[in-house]
């Protein structure tokens, strides 16, 4: 990893992605969320502060180096004991079945395997477990759908390995998980960066 990936980007994702409207956002597609919670893609723990009262402990995996050094304030005013348990989400060192919970906001738009991470997401959570999800990705809108085509290189090289065009709802309706519900909205900014969706999806009961 690059200087530019390695310092650069995971500053640049604390400012952009720390917003009181990206809060809004947070807060409404964790508020089920309950007992202890691996997360995919920790980052500078802007989750911390919209998990809800039924949220135990978060494990969470997170490969910069830069991120969990920025993330000591939110550590700090949380109530809520976060572990470091990993650096990539497709390989998730927990036992089988030991969550409850999975949280990937912003962060399947960018695992190389994502494939992969989700079958480790189904792996580690118990029966029954919830993955819950909010992240940006492939527009309803061809026009728009076409430019993200065209400059999903340019996104990938500038914003450390990120895709414009992954269709999440697909992604995950092909994973071990069944997806129970799934929204998708657009938010303010750059129409190849504001097409979102959120939902959960779950483990099958044994």
């Amino acid at each position: 990893m690059g200087f530019y990936d390695d310092q650069i980007v995971p500053r640049v994702t604390n400012l952009v992605l720390g917003t009181r409207q990206i809060g809004k956002l947070r807060a409404r597609a964790l508020a089920e969320v309950t007992g202890t919670v691996v997360e995919l893609g920790f980052g500078s723990g802007t989750n911390l502060p919209y998990y809800p009262p039924a949220v135990e402990r978060v494990l969470a995996v997170e490969p910069s180096e830069v991120g969990r050094k920025l993330a000591r304030g939110r550590l700090a005013a949380s109530r809520i004991p976060v572990e470091f348990v990993g650096l990539d989400g497709a390989r998730i060192p927990l036992e089988d079945c030991s969550v409850d919970s999975a949280v990937s906001t912003w962060t399947l738009c960018t695992i190389p395997d994502v494939d992969r991470a989700l079958a480790e997401v189904h792996r580690v959570l118990k029966p029954g477990g919830r993955f819950f999800f909010l992240e940006h990705g492939l527009s309803d809108d061809p026009r728009v759908a076409r430019r993200q085509h065209r400059w999903d290189r340019v996104e990938q090289a500038i914003a450390g390995g990120c895709h414009l065009d992954r269709d999440i709802a697909a992604i995950v309706r092909g994973s071990p998980l069944a997806l129970e519900q799934v929204d998708t909205f657009t938010i303010r900014g750059p129409k190849v960066l504001s097409f979102m969706y959120t939902g959960r999806a779950v483990k099958a009961a044994a």
